[in-house]
This record gives structure tokens, sequence and C-alpha cells, in this order.
């Protein structure tokens, strides 16, 4: 298919930033339901830098329910295939245009075991990756970020609209993306601009209140009436409001009949300027995954699903973008109501 110059150079550029050459070989992992513009712009892009480039493309699974999937990070695609896994495995650099992305999936360890590096596609319609264009400072503010996790032994959220959240940090897993990757082994997101911890198990409890405005990245909305979610040992034990919100919310949780799908995925910040919170009513469901709304700057995201620090997996997945929030570690602020600090801002 065609696809834009334009476009192929701003794919070059970022698997230049993730140190691909002529010396790399590379594979561009899809599927039959990935969007077929970003899948052949990867595969432009690498040639543009000389890489060896190899495809391989899977079937898209059948979804057997209860409920539609969306926006998981945890891509069934590979579905254990050993020949897949070896494929990947055996590469330098891997392109994950699937549509839900590696990030979750059971094989993620067993294809980065080898010293492959993954950059994830958001599956997003192709202008997202026109508009985000590269921030020179988000590789130094994330990391600065993910130091202040790894550092801290507590999390603490609050807002005015009523959330009081604390996450014991010891034994989680802590990841900062910002959209490169270049060590061996390494996995990463595009667009990027996050910071999260994946909590160890029974380390998250309080009250979590998203209010109008906030996100359901799920169901590609934002929330109307407000949720009152209460957490005890990682898990949503109550939800509650009087809006419709509360209800859909509790409805798709109860459709998977599975505790894990109550259990806390992963909490943390957005760190990325350039990436808006308001984009939504100007992209059809089915154009984005969303992935600018978990990054914009200053936002608190917290999901539930998979969490392979705490052994757990799971296709139930909501990804929940909150502004106003105050996260602080150990005490001292990191976002406070909304906005980052001087040093990560």
């Amino acid at each position: 298919m065609t696809v834009s110059a334009h476009r192929v150079k701003a794919f070059a550029d970022q698997f230049d930033r993730c140190a691909v050459d002529s010396a790399t070989t590379a594979v561009v992992f899809s599927e039959d339901e990935s969007r077929a513009e970003l899948v052949a712009t990867s595969i432009a892009a690498l040639e543009r830098l000389g890489a060896p480039v190899s495809t391989v493309v899977v079937p898209t699974p059948p979804n057997p329910g209860p409920v539609p999937i969306r926006s998981t990070g945890a891509s069934t695609a590979v579905a254990g295939d050993r020949s897949v896994i070896d494929d990947l495995a055996a590469a330098d650099f891997v392109v994950d245009c699937t549509v839900e992305g590696l990030l979750h999936a059971p094989e993620r360890s067993d294809i980065l075991a080898q010293g492959a590096r993954v950059l994830m596609i958001s599956n997003e319609h192709p202008e997202v990756f026109d508009r985000l264009g590269h921030d020179s400072t988000l590789c130094d503010r994330v990391a600065r970020g993910h130091d202040l996790m790894v550092a801290a032994s507590q999390m603490t959220v609050t807002s005015a609209a009523g959330t009081d959240l604390v996450v014991d940090l010891e034994g989680a897993v802590v990841a900062g993306s910002d959209g490169v990757v270049t060590e061996p082994g390494g996995i990463a997101h595009w667009p990027g601009g996050l910071v999260l911890a994946f909590p160890a198990a029974n380390t998250v409890s309080g009250t979590v209140v998203m209010a109008p405005g906030d996100v359901n990245l799920t169901f590609k909305e934002y929330m109307r009436s407000s949720i009152t979610v209460t957490l005890e040992a990682d898990h949503v034990t109550d939800v509650a409001g009087d809006g419709l919100d509360a209800e859909l919310f509790a409805s798709y949780l109860a459709a998977w009949q599975e505790p894990e799908a109550y259990a806390i995925s992963h909490v943390g910040w957005g760190m990325n300027r350039a990436c808006r919170w308001d984009v939504l009513p100007l992209y059809d469901k089915a154009d984005i995954n969303g992935t600018e709304l978990r990054a914009f700057a200053g936002n608190f995201l917290w999901s539930t699903g998979a969490n392979e620090t705490a052994g757990r997996f799971c296709r139930g997945h909501f990804d929940l973008p909150m502004r106003n929030c105050t996260v602080a570690l150990d005490g001292e602020p990191v976002v406070v109501e909304g906005r980052l600090i001087d040093v990560l801002a």
C-alpha cells in the first residue's frame, strides 16, 4: 500500500532512536486485523534505515467473549505458538503491530529472554503519530520519574473529589516508557511518556473517586458522573455511583466472572507534554487505542487486569486516566492537582 513519506521518516527517526541500523535484524510482527498502514510504514521505515527486515503475520484469534476486548496490552495473537515465539526471539528488534500489543502478553518474557527488544506501536490512527512528535526532554524526564519511583517505598494518591489510595511499592516492578528501547531484552511502547509501577500482590488499598472528565479507555469515553471504587488487597470490592458510568463499569468487571478482572494491574502517572486529554471527541472509537490519554502530562493512571508482578493474567482490562489528582512518593509530591512538579515537567 502507499504510505506517506513524512510518516515513513517519522517512524525511521523513532527506530533510529532505538539504535536500529543496517546491522540490526528486524521483524515486523502483525496479525490479520492489524492496522495496515502502521505495518506498511514500519516496514518502509526499517528498509530506509537499511535494516534486514522480515515479517511475521498470524491469524487474529476469535474472541470467545463474554464481552468485547479493548486496549488490554495483552495480545492473544501469539497463542503460545513456539515457532512464532522463536522467530521473534531470534531478532534484534521487533516492531509489534498487533492490535492489543505484547506488553502484558504471557509470551513476552520468552520473546525478550534471548535479547530481542520490542517496540510496541500503539494501534492508533496514523495522524496521532504526526502530532506527537519527538520530545528531546522526554527520555530524561521519564528516567527521573522512574528513579523517584524506584527509590520510594509508598505511593499515595489523593484528590478533591475524594480519592485516597495507598500503594505499598515493596516488591513492585517499576517501568518508565519514553517510546524508545535500546537495551537487549527491553520493551517500550510508542507513543511513550509514562512512569508506572506493577505492584506486588496485596499492596494496594483505599478509595478511588473518578469524576466527570476522567477517562475510561476501555470504553473510549469520558466519565459523565462520579464513580467511587473501593479497593482492598489489590482488588475492587465495591463500585458505587448514581449514574450510568458506575453501572457500566461494574457490569464489565462482573462479566469476566474471575477475580483477576477486579485486581490492580498498574499505577502511575503521565509525562508527555504533547499528549492531550481532550481528543476523544475528535476520533471514532475504532480509530484509536488511546495511548495519548494514558500519557498526557500530570494524569494519574490506574488499571485493572493483567499484572505479571503479582502473577496475574487476564483478558479483561481497564485503563483509567484521571485528572486533578495529587500523587506523592513517601510523602513528596510528584504530581500536584494534575500538574507535574518542576523537575518532571
